[in-house]
């Protein structure tokens, strides 16, 4: 009979303990990504967003952001690492890994985006929704985004016609970044963009292709003479990013802590991030200005030469989705359709 008490109210205490801890719980989120904590996104959007999940929980959600990598590994892993609970959350670049998220490529096709970071951000989301979530199945999304018009940055002078491009070796994010500067007379030279100031004092590569935004985290201006703008309202070259949860770590959220990362996340979180890319880039070419570095604008005669190369990568995209079984031409239109939904807001 004693023993029944004793095994009874140890129970209600376990319980209790249980429910009480669960009232109180504080939830640590490491999360992880490449730049330094300088840079346009971590300064004016991860930084900011992890204070108000802090804030919006009651402190019962810490956030602590490692940048460049402090955690370990190289930027093509963080999407396993965000995946397999190595870390929290992180900032995943999916063109990283070639060939594995097909599909949000579309928002890297030349001249697809706008110049607005933010609008474009937003188209991207939309389009995640209704394309990428196979893709992305393995991470809960947070926010999906792109950064602002890409900008050639060089030693020597800019680039002023489209035949400049021929001959140089030039860093690239993405295949079809590549591939475009390869089909322009460039050889193109991969990699992650943290490489990239290294590759250019080592002579790797005599320049390449980065928004604004990064400039000055990675001191590029110091590196480089000129710098090409691309006129019009699309951008040459764009980069798909994810801000995404490991799932077994949001899943295991109480319902109001699950509220607090879902009132931050979708299309206004996508949106803010594209916004902290376009803030960067006022930024970044400013300290390439006071640099005393050349900035160029392409003509429109020198633009529309771009585009007719730029309209037969997108065709080759076009053929692979469709081999890959996905509605290449369709992904196309709709993305080309948001981007000028969200532009004209």
């Amino acid at each position: 009979m004693n023993f029944t008490v004793k095994a009874a109210l140890a129970g209600v205490v376990a319980l209790g303990l249980s429910a009480g801890s669960g009232l109180a719980q504080d939830v640590t989120l490491r999360c992880q990504h490449f730049l330094p904590a300088t840079g346009s996104v971590p300064k004016f959007f991860m930084a900011p967003w992890a204070q108000k999940i802090e804030k919006e929980s009651g402190g019962r959600i810490k956030v602590e952001l490692y940048p460049a990598m402090q955690l370990g590994g190289k930027p093509p892993a963080l999407y396993d690492q965000i995946r397999d609970g190595v870390i929290d959350c992180g900032w995943a670049l999916p063109a990283y890994t070639p060939g594995r998220f097909p599909g949000a490529a579309a928002f890297e096709l030349p001249f697809m985006t706008s110049t607005s970071a933010e609008k474009s951000s937003e188209a991207a989301w939309d389009f995640t929704q209704k394309y990428l979530m196979p893709e992305f199945k393995d991470v809960h999304l947070i926010a999906v985004h792109v950064h602002g018009p890409g900008v050639v940055h060089k030693k020597g002078g800019p680039i002023e016609k489209v035949e400049d491009f021929k001959g140089l070796k030039l860093r690239g994010p993405s295949q079809l970044a590549n591939k475009l500067l390869e089909k322009l007379g460039a050889t193109p030279v991969g990699m992650p963009v943290p490489a990239f100031p290294e590759a250019l004092s080592k002579g790797v590569v005599s320049g390449g292709v980065i928004p604004w935004e990064v400039v000055p985290s990675l001191k590029v201006e110091e590196l480089t003479d000129s710098s090409t703008e691309i006129g019009g309202d699309r951008s040459l070259y764009n980069t798909f990013f994810i801000w995404a949860m490991n799932k077994a770590t949001y899943d295991g959220l109480p319902d109001d802590l699950k509220k607090v990362i879902d009132d931050n996340s979708g299309l206004a979180a996508s949106a803010w991030a594209g916004r902290a890319m376009d803030e960067g880039d006022v930024l970044g070419k400013k300290a390439v200005e006071a640099a005393g570095n050349t900035v160029y604008t392409l003509g429109p005669d020198e633009v529309a030469k771009l585009k007719t190369v730029g309209d037969e990568v997108t065709k080759e995209w076009i053929a692979e989705m469709d081999a890959k079984g996905l509605p290449g031409e369709q992904m196309v239109k709709d993305a080309r359709d948001l981007v000028a939904k969200y532009s004209a807001e």
